[in-house]
């Protein structure tokens, strides 16, 4: 008989079972979505074009968040974490990989609407994969950082998952923060908004608005806004004085990312999801413009 690990200090019984349950359903119902999107991609012919490779991308490291959130619901429910210290770096590694390639490739996506819709020009194979490869390199840089002394990853509020360690908010934690903030969230943020605002205006112009402009930033802010604002007031404030429970919020809404994204990029893709509905039901449909559009 398995012997109970003691509760993690400043969490309940009900508050564990709750963050493990959701952190689950979360990883099933992303990793799910997104790996519809993967295959599809692979079996539907003409959903293999440049632009929807950048969806592919973001549904790759949708994947990767929902496995880091699949180990860390498991380690929930085992109320410790049974993989060392080694295994917290990787695991912190790991999660910051795939969000910070997700974050990059919703970018990447914004850029190639822009041209498509603004400049009319087609985005070539070449340029797509370039794009998909800068977007998961530029992430690793970032994410190996902690692992080489810059930054530091160590457990969650939790301590049953490992992140960037935003408790101790020293020089070292400061500086690394300022720079992560700066060029994967308030880059990739100004060129989404800045492109969208142009599609917009474009749609304006037309009479004929294709898909909601509005709704990509809205899910970049709203998702990682949350984590974003607590690792930014750890900079200046000492933030342990907010209870444990309170500290996990944040991630757990990060953790929406993958579900939102499929709804927002692949199953919002009028042309994508012609094609997962072509893999799922053998029925081919009208071949459409292929233009990465949104309903």
């Amino acid at each position: 008989m398995v012997t109970a690990h003691p509760l993690p200090e400043g969490f309940t019984e009900i508050e564990v079972f709750a963050i493990g349950t959701a952190l689950l359903v979360e990883a099933l119902l992303g990793f799910c979505l997104n790996g519809l999107t993967i295959i599809s991609f692979r079996k539907i012919k003409e959903l293999r074009t440049p632009s929807n490779l950048l969806v592919l991308s973001i549904a790759l490291a949708d994947c990767g968040i929902c496995i880091n959130a699949f180990i860390a619901a498991f380690s929930s429910f085992l109320r410790y974490w049974p993989y060392g210290s080694d295994g917290c770096q990787i695991h912190g590694f790991h999660g910051f990989l795939t969000a910070l390639a997700s974050i990059s490739s919703s970018a990447a996506v914004a850029w190639d609407r822009y041209h498509h819709y603004c400049t009319r020009s087609r985005l070539q194979w070449s340029t797509a994969a370039s794009m998909m490869v800068f977007a998961w390199l530029f992430a690793a840089f970032w994410s190996v950082m902690p692992l080489l002394g810059w930054g530091e990853y160590d457990y969650e509020p939790l301590r049953t998952c490992c992140t960037l360690d935003y408790s101790k908010g020293d020089r070292n934690y400061v500086t690394f923060l300022f720079a992560l903030a700066t060029f994967n969230f308030m880059i990739p943020g100004f060129i989404m908004m800045t492109a969208y605002q142009s599609i917009h205006q474009k749609f304006r112009k037309t009479g004929h608005f294709k898909f909601n402009t509005g709704l990509p930033l809205r899910t970049l802010v709203i998702c990682w806004g949350p984590y974003c604002l607590l690792c930014s007031y750890a900079a200046v404030e000492n933030v342990m004085f907010i209870p444990p429970k309170y500290r996990m919020i944040p991630a757990l809404i990060a953790k929406t990312v993958p579900t939102v994204d499929a709804f927002v990029y692949a199953l919002g893709n009028e042309n994508y999801r012609g094609g997962i509905w072509q893999f799922l039901t053998g029925q081919k449909i009208e071949k459409a413009e292929v233009d990465n559009k949104t309903k």
